[in-house]
Order: C-alpha cells, then structure tokens, then sequence
C-alpha cells in the first residue's frame, strides 16, 4: 500500500501545471455539458447596466429611403425590447443606435450595428430583425472589388444566382443560411459554419476558381455522409469529387516594342500650311484651288471604276483549258485499235460467207495474217 501511495504522489508531481489556476476542473470532463452552446443572456448578470454608451451609425442609399420610413418602427420596437435606442436621418441618409441606461446585455449594441448594416444591404426588416437572436449571426462579403472588369464581374454575379434563382435556393438549403445579392455585396445571415461555406463559395464563383454547382454537389455529397455514424470520425477526401478547372485559351495581347530612350524631343511635324509652301498650292487662288481637288477626285474616281469593272469582268472569262501531254501517242493508239476493229469485222464477214464450203477454224482465221488468208472476190446481191 505504501509504494502505491508513493507511485501516487510521484505522477502527481510529475503533472506539473504553468498557471496558477490552470488545474483540471470537474466539469471538464462531464458529457452532459454542451461546451458550444450558446445560453440565452440574463438580465440579472448586469443588473446596473453599462457604465459608457455606444452607438453606431451607417449610411443607406436613396432608393431604401422610402422602404425604411414604412419599416422603421418595427425595427425601433425590436430594438427597444433589448434597451437600444434608434434613429433614422432622412436628411443625412444614416441609421445610428445607441445604448441607454436600460441597455443589460453588452454584446446586443454589435447585433444592432449589424442589423442596420443588414437594412442597408436591402435585406428584408422581418428577415434583418432575427440577426438580435444570439444563434443567428451574419457576414458582408463584398465581391466589388475582386475583379476589375465590370461585365466580367455582372456575368459572374449572375452565375451566383442562377436562372430563376436556383443556385442561390440551392445554397440556402444546404448550408442553412440566408443569401441575399445586392449590387457590390453579398449579404449571409446563419451560424458560423453556414457563414464560412457560403464565403468560401461567393468568392471561388467572384474570382473564377469553382463554379457554384460544383460546391453545390461537394455540399449534398457531405450532407450524405454525414448520415452514417461509421464515417463520423474518417477523412471523406476519398469520397468527395475533384473537379480540375479547365484553361481556356485567350487572345494574347501583343506587347509594343519599346524604342530606345532618348533624352531628345521628336522632330517637330510640317503644318499644312508648310505643305502648301513646299507644293506651291498657298499662292494659288480659290478657284484653281478647287479645280485641282477637283481633277484629283476624278482621277480618284476612274481608277475606282476602272476596278470596279476588272472585277465584274473577272468572273466571265473562261478557265484555261489544262494541257494536252503526248497527243500524237494517244492519236496513234486510237487509230490503232480503229484499224483493229475494221479488220476484225470484214475478217468475220469472210467467215460467215465461206462456212458453208470450207470447215475452218475461227480463231485461227481471225488470228492469221491478211496476206495468208485466201482472196475471193465478193459477190454483189442483187435485190429484186
């Protein structure tokens, strides 16, 4: 028992700790406490108040003026249940909120700042008021500034959208957060989590990195995979789809050569009056003026028509006949199988005529010279 006790008090020693109160707790370890829960404030934590007062004030633009006229006491009675005070300046365009001395919770005048900025952003009142809920946070992201071409930039907003706003419902359903685009700005309302995926994805669609509908399939691949409690605790790279962005070829945009510096200016360019001097045009008069412009339009015109004319001319003149090689042989071969033809006709004439007296055989006829063959004259019938 003895040595147990002093194996005991060595670990202990062992176990040193840096800070004077950096000892284990008990509810350290206790499973039924949720460490990432958010508990509601109490009132009777800051039963005095707060000692200085805070406010926040944002500018909107001219087209939400007549929207948050109608919306504003609304806002204002949100705001009045956690003891922050609002105002409205038509003439400035701001929104300022302050706190006052029924103000117990500190943390509400950031919730506030936020639900102005919100309102700014065009985001509905019944909508903007919930970001007061202590689960509900919200982010601006702006996507003005991450690419220079204008329409470059509308075209990618709009691929944030989708047609008939499919993606933008797509995303709000999987992370579970409200999106609203505006102009320069991309308004999220929703916990952390939500928040980070939906920045994430805004600025790969702004910047040309991921298209939005691959994030979408990523986000429902996970929401699957979440559901099994086997892979709870394994790395789901494995599963998750790798998409490679293609490079699409864009015209290069050719570089100037840059001349030599020189510390001298350009020689300075003769004036049309010096052009005159130098062509003797200056000391002619008026009319001899314009009857010069005139003979040079006419020469102008007559070599625009002359042209003009060879072209229209150029499409009824004949193609050029291609050249005849060797003539004389294919002549000669014609000729031949002619005299060929000829002789093998008569030839065949004689045979049938000398059939009937003499048994002959054909091919030997007709393959025999013509001095060989025996010459008979042919007898004419007569018709009657």
């Amino acid at each position: 028992m003895e040595v147990e006790n002093a194996e005991k008090v060595n670990l202990e020693q062992k176990k040193k700790h840096k800070g004077k109160h950096d000892k284990p707790k008990p509810w350290d370890e206790d499973p039924n406490i949720d460490r990432w829960k958010i508990e509601k404030f109490d009132p009777s934590w800051n039963p005095d108040g707060l000692l200085e007062v805070s406010s926040f004030s944002t500018i909107f633009p001219r087209y939400r003026e007549k929207y948050l006229q109608e919306a504003w006491p609304k806002v204002k009675s949100a705001l009045k249940e956690y003891g922050i005070a609002a105002e409205l300046n038509l003439v400035e365009g701001s929104m300022t909120v302050s706190t006052t001395r029924k103000t117990r919770d500190p943390y509400v005048i950031i919730k506030a700042r936020d639900l102005i900025k919100l309102l700014s952003r065009s985001v509905p009142a019944p909508q903007a008021i919930k970001i007061l809920d202590d689960e509900m946070q919200c982010d601006i992201i702006k996507i003005g500034n991450l690419v220079r071409n204008k329409e470059r930039s509308v075209k990618r907003r709009q691929r944030l959208v989708g047609p008939n706003s499919s993606t933008l419902k797509a995303l709000e359903i999987l992370t579970s957060c409200y999106i609203l685009v505006q102009g320069n700005t991309v308004a999220a309302m929703g916990s952390f989590k939500g928040l980070k995926q939906v920045r994430r994805i805004v600025e790969d669609c702004v910047e040309n990195k991921m298209h939005p509908v691959y994030h979408i399939k990523i986000l429902m691949m996970k929401k699957e995979l979440e559901k099994d409690p086997a892979l709870k605790n394994e790395n789901w790279d494995r599963f998750l789809p790798t998409f490679k962005k293609k490079n699409v070829q864009t015209k290069k945009v050719k570089s100037k050569e840059k001349k030599p510096y020189t510390p001298f200016p350009p020689p300075q360019q003769p004036s049309k009056i010096d052009q005159e001097l130098e062509s003797g045009e200056y000391f002619l008069s008026e009319k001899k003026k314009l009857a010069k412009k005139w003979e040079e339009k006419q020469e102008k015109q007559a070599q625009k028509t002359a042209e003009n004319k060879r072209k229209r001319e150029a499409a009824f003149v004949p193609p050029k006949e291609p050249v005849k090689q060797d003539s004389n042989k294919s002549e000669n071969k014609e000729e031949d199988v002619a005299a060929l033809a000829k002789s093998s006709k008569q030839k065949a004439k004689e045979f049938g005529k000398q059939k009937s007296l003499q048994n002959i055989n054909a091919e030997e006829y007709i393959s025999a010279p013509a001095a060989e063959q025996p010459s008979k004259r042919k007898r004419k019938s007569k018709h009657t």
